[in-house]
């Protein structure tokens, strides 16, 4: 049986009993918790590492970097 995040810690200050079907269900679902958590720790950790920019395109960096030439006659 499931009960509530609430009802548990009511058990837990007031010392009542908790059955060992229902400490090994916790267990497990602390450790599905944890499990979660690390893996998106390393998923947002790949997102956002420093240092890693992609590359630009061949050729642009010739794009950008070319100055605008104006003619005599249209300044």
């Amino acid at each position: 049986m499931m009960y509530t995040q609430s009802y548990q810690m009511y058990r837990h200050e007031h010392g009542l009993r908790v059955s060992a079907a229902e400490q090994r269900a916790a267990d497990v679902r602390a450790g599905e918790l944890a499990a979660a958590l690390h893996e998106l720790g390393l998923r947002l950790g790949r997102a956002f590492r420093p240092g890693r920019r992609p590359w630009p395109a061949r050729g642009a960096e010739d794009a950008v970097t070319t100055p605008v030439r104006f003619l005599s006659s249209v300044r």
